[in-house]
């Protein structure tokens, strides 16, 4: 057994700056923009960013763990549908995850576990989300 412990992930910071209108336009710590609309005619609103948060994350290690069980897929794609409380505010209430992974002699065994580990283990997005929200997930594999 050992005594060491790991380090704490550096902390994160971000800036955003209203341009216009709802147009905000956000700045990760490490340098990359991305503009926010609350009227969505240039950008994605907030809520919409938080849907494509939990996909992104779960999609990296969706990828990462076909990659090490050497699944021989192609295309990796994930829909999410959030569903929103019918009050103010308008919090998610349900987000569903359906991963469909393309490729040929996938063993769908591996998608299956790839899905699970994301969501159990580490998607910090959907995990964090998780204590208020109902994540579900799914997956298929078709050829391609």
């Amino acid at each position: 057994m050992s005594n060491a412990t790991s380090a704490a992930p550096a902390p994160m910071s971000a800036k955003v700056q209203w341009l216009d209108g709802n147009k905000f336009v956000a700045t990760s710590g490490s340098g990359h923009a991305v503009v926010f609309d609350g009227d969505k005619a240039v950008g994605a609103s907030p809520m919409e960013m938080v849907l494509m948060a939990a996909g992104s994350c779960s999609s990296v290690d969706v990828v990462s763990i076909l990659q090490k069980t050497k699944q021989q897929f192609v295309r990796c794609e994930v829909a999410i549908e959030g569903k929103r409380a019918n009050a103010v505010p308008a919090v998610f209430t349900d987000i569903h995850l359906h991963f469909t992974v393309y490729g040929n002699d996938i063993e769908e065994n591996h998608v299956e576990r790839a899905v699970k580990l994301s969501a159990d283990k580490y998607c910090s997005v959907s995990i964090m989300l998780g204590a208020s929200v109902n994540i579900t997930h799914s997956f298929s594999v078709l050829a391609g």
